[in-house]
């Protein structure tokens, strides 16, 4: 027998719980609005976000667009006001495209000043400059700076005692094994090593592959945001602010011809830094370099709305519920289909947000807060759109307490149990675990750590912006009592995401979006009723090294 919210209320606060912590009070408004989530209606905003005629959604495409236009038009619908720039639902975000020219060039030298042998695309790859039409680098000394990591206060730098000044750095992307995992995905965010590498005073930034592997394929480009001075705002391949003059990436053999040339064994190295030694050195090697860029910028969209909250004080401050709008467009045919619709990722994402916000738009006496509701752009280019967000928002920054993101929820089974990603470093915890009692669902640790989840989605970019932020993710829950959901979404996956198999006709449990939108919901709904806004645990991590407050 299937029991209804307000029955489980009514057992929640008839006492029959086994937790000490006092059970959610959801008002009987609230609770009949979260009664009124329909399946169908999550189907029906996945099924046109996901449709062919977008192409993918790809940010800055007129199939982006149109998923702009369908979003703006659904908040309206709901009442929902704009919050976006001069009055309207959308925030500009300056995309910058920037290419390669042909004829760059890429010289490492042994300390005999031998030219090591190198093919462009085998043994390593020159990035363009998003900022820089022109840049060079001649016979400057190379360092390895191990993980590339400079965390003092955990312990661990690997700058300590290195003098990179007008050096180019060479790091592998990795994490000591004494991080915590939250920690180590941190660690590994690919724009604070490079800030790390050029705030130490390089000129220049190699990363190189401890595995073997293919180079990335540079002839898409890479993408930027662009501030409204023009320059560059927001990248993961040059540092905003800077005159970086290289940025590369070498393959696991020409790692290790360069080690060698200074007698640096690779594997003691790489077993000194995995145990959280540090075992960075200058090499007895240069790099010479030059490359020329071009550009194509492009406009893109956030999609930003608000239910102003009913607190004469709490209503200007702001909890943000996310989802990213945006998608891969049209690739290579994967059996015989090119378009990568993002059903899943992140469609419903996208939909999800939609219905928490028509559950707002049921209630009559809105919360203490600001609920404000973010679509992002750019995600599947870096975590772009909502960088820029992040940075530059649309209300005061300061005035923001949380963001509860929504990416990829994953809706092929029954939502039994969950993991809040990033929740555990923040007082965000304890009304996530107010609504998984409420829900019934079981609250998880992260079956896969090794996924570096935490910094894969736009609550990162909110994080990094000092504002306590969450993802909500499956657990290994099954109704079937073997609990492997990880394995089965894992099995999935591997034919389904970032593909164009991820469509609508796909593998959807809509039931478990519902219950997803009724959590999420819960979680939101208590941080803008709470008179305290949420705060970073004593001595985290993230506070310490993000925290405004």
């Amino acid at each position: 027998m299937r029991l209804s919210l307000s029955t489980l209320l009514v057992a929640l606060f008839s006492g029959a719980t086994s937790s000490a912590q006092a059970p959610l009070a959801v008002p009987k408004p609230v609770a009949a609005a979260l009664e009124q989530v329909q399946p169908a209606a999550i189907k029906a905003h996945i099924a046109y976000l996901a449709d062919d005629r977008l192409l993918g959604r790809k940010a800055g495409t007129p199939g982006y667009q149109m998923a702009v236009d369908y979003v703006t038009q659904q908040l309206k619908t709901l009442g929902v006001q704009p919050a976006g720039e001069g009055g309207t639902f959308i925030q500009k975000v300056r995309l910058r495209r920037a290419f390669l020219q042909p004829g760059a060039t890429f010289v490492a030298r042994d300390a005999q000043g031998a030219a090591l042998p190198l093919a462009a695309g085998q043994d390593y790859a020159v990035y363009p400059s998003p900022e820089l039409p022109a840049t060079r680098v001649q016979d400057a000394p190379l360092a390895f700076a191990g993980f590339g990591i400079s965390a003092p206060e955990l312990g661990y730098d690997d700058y300590a005692g290195l003098d990179v000044k007008g050096k180019v750095v060479m790091i592998v992307r990795g994490a000591p094994r004494t991080f915590a995992s939250t920690v180590a995905s941190a660690s590994q965010d690919l724009a604070g090593l490079l800030k790390a590498a050029i705030n130490h005073g390089a000129v220049g930034f190699i990363l190189a592959s401890a595995h073997a592997g293919a180079l990335p394929d540079l002839k898409a480009g890479t993408y930027s945001v662009l501030g409204a001075d023009g320059k560059v705002a927001v990248s993961r391949t040059f540092a905003a602010g800077s005159q970086q003059q290289f940025y590369g990436a070498v393959n696991a053999a020409t790692l290790q011809r360069l080690l060698q040339t200074s007698g640096l064994d690779t594997t003691q190295a790489f077993a000194a830094i995995r145990s959280g030694k540090p075992a960075s050195a200058g090499l007895k090697a240069t790099i010479s370099a030059s490359a020329q860029s071009r550009y194509q910028d492009i406009e893109s969209y956030n999609v930003v709305g608000k239910f102003v909250g009913s607190d004469a004080k709490l209503r200007d401050e702001y909890v943000v519920h996310s989802a990213h709008l945006d998608h891969l467009g049209v690739t290579a045919p994967v059996k015989g289909d090119s378009i990568n619709n993002g059903a899943h990722d992140n469609a419903s994402g996208v939909a999800c947000v939609l219905e928490i916000a028509k559950i707002y738009s049921r209630l009559k006496d809105k919360p203490k807060r600001t609920m404000l509701f973010a679509f992002m752009t750019g995600e599947e280019l870096g975590l772009l759109g909502s960088s820029a967000f992040a940075a530059n928002p649309t209300v005061p920054k300061a005035k923001i307490v949380a963001d509860i993101n929504m990416d990829m929820p994953t809706l092929i089974a029954p939502l039994l149990s969950v993991v809040a990603l990033g929740a555990p470093h923040s007082t965000l915890i304890e009304p996530v675990k107010k609504a998984c009692a409420y829900m019934a669902i079981d609250l998880e640790q992260d079956p896969e750590p090794e996924q570096n989840r935490f910094i894969r989605s736009d609550q990162y970019s909110f994080v990094t912006a000092g504002i306590p932020a969450l993802h909500i993710k499956y657990g290994n829950k099954t109704a079937d009592g073997r609990n492997n959901l990880s394995e089965e979404v894992q099995k999935w996956r591997a034919v389904t995401y970032h593909k164009p198999q991820d469509d609508i006709n796909g593998r959807f449990d809509f039931e478990a979006g519902r219950k997803y939108v009724q959590l999420c919901f819960l979680i939101g709904y208590q941080v803008a009723q709470d008179p305290a806004r949420p705060t970073w645990n004593k001595g985290d991590f993230f506070g310490q090294r993000y925290g405004r407050r």
